[in-house]
């Protein structure tokens, strides 16, 4: 039986541990934060809110700052050994607490969109193995080579950590020349690779698959399937029409070039539909332009508290609010603290 992931491509949203997670090697070998970054809206503060929503192209960005950068033999096996059931968060702790490694694969292919690959796997039975192929043909050819290195590590160290221990492959094949560290996706591997296959596969024994995981729970897989479920709704919720919104809401200059946020007849009118139909089609997507609105504010103001020496004030100016008061209401309501709370919070961490 051939299994197939719920998507059909890369281009999904994302959170950005996995960007997170590829600035941290690129700076502990030599690349600046900012060269890492460069191209994208991305800020230091922003890599570590764990609620904050990238799209595909921005992590893409910067993998190819990273291969840029760097361009280190062996990189993308390197960062594919960080890739960790940690870094995955809810979606991580779902696998984890499956029963067997045949559930955790099945449940990783059905919300493989909460995950942070570019390679999609195929699974299936054959010839007594369990095989899982990698395509990459849509993954552009200038860091093909890098994310092939860099999922296949990571899909191996997941159900490594899955299994608690490493897992050695029957098979491994992939699709690009043999490389000059070959003997260092081997580590990984076990299995001797072959190089220059018509396709990119691994092969596991069947066998492994119907072992209880250890630390299987089914009352910890419940709550986990459940908040994967919501997170799902809430991704696609802030894509297609709601995207479109949201980006609007954001202002292009950066900090420094804030003004008070159009209106929602405004956000309508360049999108060339009537106020009524835009707040159909936002209720359609599960969302509203005040939501929207305060996710944008929400966002903007924690930069600002953080990054920046503005009072309450100003921020509350900056995002056009008319009073501080109003501001540290709906910031309270946000994240059930005041403004100077945060900032304090914040500034003792760092």
């Amino acid at each position: 039986m051939v299994q197939s992931p719920s998507i059909r491509d890369w281009d999904f949203p994302r959170g950005v541990a996995s960007v997170a997670l590829m600035a941290g090697y690129g700076t502990e070998h030599g690349a600046s934060l900012s060269a890492l970054l460069r191209g994208t809206d991305l800020t230091e503060a922003r890599l570590r809110d764990p609620d904050a929503q990238i799209d595909a192209h921005t992590e893409l960005a910067v993998v190819r700052n990273l291969v840029r950068e760097l361009d280190r033999p062996g990189m993308g096996v390197e960062v594919g050994r960080r890739y960790r059931i940690t870094t995955f968060g809810i979606f991580g702790f779902a696998c984890v607490s499956s029963p067997t490694l045949a559930e955790a694969i099945d449940f990783a292919l059905r919300y493989l969109e909460l995950s942070f690959t570019f390679c999609l796997p195929v699974t299936q039975w054959e010839h007594g193995e369990f095989i899982g192929r990698i395509h990459d043909e849509s993954v552009p050819a200038d860091v093909r080579q890098f994310l092939v290195e860099r999922d296949v590590t990571a899909m191996h160290q997941v159900m490594s950590d899955l299994l608690g221990r490493h897992l050695a492959l029957l098979r491994a094949e992939f699709r690009f020349p043999e490389p000059s560290y070959a003997d260092l996706i081997q580590e990984v591997t076990v299995a001797r690779p072959r190089f220059g296959q018509p396709h990119t596969l691994v092969a596991i024994d069947p066998a492994i698959l119907d072992r209880p995981l250890p630390q299987a729970n089914e009352h910890t897989l419940a709550i986990c399937l459940a908040q994967c479920r919501d997170l799902v709704h809430r991704r696609r919720a802030r894509t297609g029409i709601a995207a479109e919104v949201r980006a609007r809401l954001v202002p292009r200059g950066g900090l420094d070039g804030l003004a008070a946020p159009p209106g929602i007849d405004t956000v309508a009118g360049d999108l060339n539909m009537s106020t009524r139909t835009l707040r159909r089609h936002l209720d359609a997507a599960g969302t509203s332009y005040r939501a929207l609105l305060d996710e944008v504010r929400q966002a903007l103001a924690e930069e600002m508290l953080t990054t920046t020496p503005l009072s309450v004030s100003d921020v509350a100016i900056r995002l056009g609010y008319a009073e501080a008061s109003t501001f540290i209401y709906a910031f309270r309501r946000w994240t059930g603290g005041t403004p100077a709370a945060y900032r304090r919070a914040r500034a003792g961490r760092y």
